[in-house]
């Protein structure tokens, strides 16, 4: 099907499709092919090193312990930094310069500030300024840090979302009298959420990921850190790398399959049947239309 970025391919090019498909799935099995013969020479597909995944200590010791500290931060930090965002989203297009101003200020400041970055400076700000425990200063510092940049990237998310709507949809609501709080928070917002949820989820996919630089820097006990004494206790340091890796992938299909089937469902509510109505299952009120009409016969024959 041809379209204006995309023109149906012909026979040489579907089959030359085919062939660089081929190609790169060649190329792809030799990867993999060496990448197991290198594991094999290392002695890293031993049994005894995936052994322990199948008890249960290294599942309720360290895994599950570290993927729910993981999912604990990445929860917390979205909770905060998505209503911040909208809030900051929203006064970049305030009519108000000074509120445009300081938003946008704040928004490119934390935006431009690398997330680690961001966690050390709360951990040192909590160690010299609070009274918070050792053991939940680092997760605080994760937080804080995940809630600055990631609220400043959704406030672009959600500006650039409310921006997408055709302008039709702001000049009909000033047209019968709605004002620009009741416009943003009635039509625009409800609107652009759907629009926005595959890169909101996106940005969910970045804050758990991002949940491991406080395990490096900070010592917080998130999934990467568990793995790095698990591996210390079972000597498999590439078999955990991998089981680590595996978990990662799977939470993060899990939220962007939640989120299609999500934007699938809100596009269906929005849309309307098209069900084209017939004659006989319109019900029609006879004295409206006798009022109607009768207004009319009245006034013509008042004419005459």
């Amino acid at each position: 099907m041809s379209s204006v970025l995309y023109d149906t391919p012909g026979p040489r090019a579907k089959r030359r499709n085919v062939l660089l498909s081929i190609v790169f799935t060649l190329l792809l099995a030799l990867l993999l092919w060496w990448v197991w013969q290198k594991m094999d020479d290392k002695n890293q597909l031993e049994w005894n090193l995936w052994e322990p995944f199948t008890t249960s200590e290294a599942w309720t010791t360290y895994l599950l312990p570290g993927l729910g500290n993981t999912l604990k931060a990445a929860a917390i930090s979205m909770v905060i930094a998505l209503p911040l965002g909208a809030v900051f989203g929203i006064a970049r297009m305030s009519d108000h310069a000074w509120v445009r101003g300081v938003a946008g200020t704040v928004v490119e400041f934390f935006r431009a500030i690398p997330v680690l970055l961001l966690m050390l400076f709360a951990n040192e700000f909590y160690v010299r300024s609070t009274d918070i425990s050792s053991e939940q200063r680092p997760l605080y510092a994760v937080v804080t840090g995940l809630v600055l940049y990631n609220a400043s990237v959704l406030a672009e998310i959600v500006r650039a979302g409310i921006l997408s709507l055709p302008r039709g949809q702001t000049e009909a609501a000033y047209a019968v009298g709605l004002r620009k709080g009741q416009t943003m928070s009635s039509i625009l917002l409800p609107q652009a959420v759907t629009a926005m949820l595959p890169a909101i989820v996106s940005q969910l996919v970045v804050i758990v990921k991002d949940t491991a630089l406080g395990g490096v820097m900070l010592g917080f006990t998130e999934l990467l850190n568990s793995r790095s004494t698990l591996a210390a206790n079972y000597a498999n340091v590439i078999p955990s790398f991998i089981v680590v890796g595996i978990i990662f992938i799977i939470v993060n299909f899990l939220l962007t399959s939640f989120a299609s089937w999500l934007e699938k469902r809100l596009r269906r509510s929005k849309k309307s049947t098209g069900a084209v109505l017939g004659e006989d299952t319109v019900e029609v009120n006879p004295a409206a239309v006798r009022g109607t009409y009768g207004t009319g016969e009245n006034a013509g024959g008042g004419g005459v």
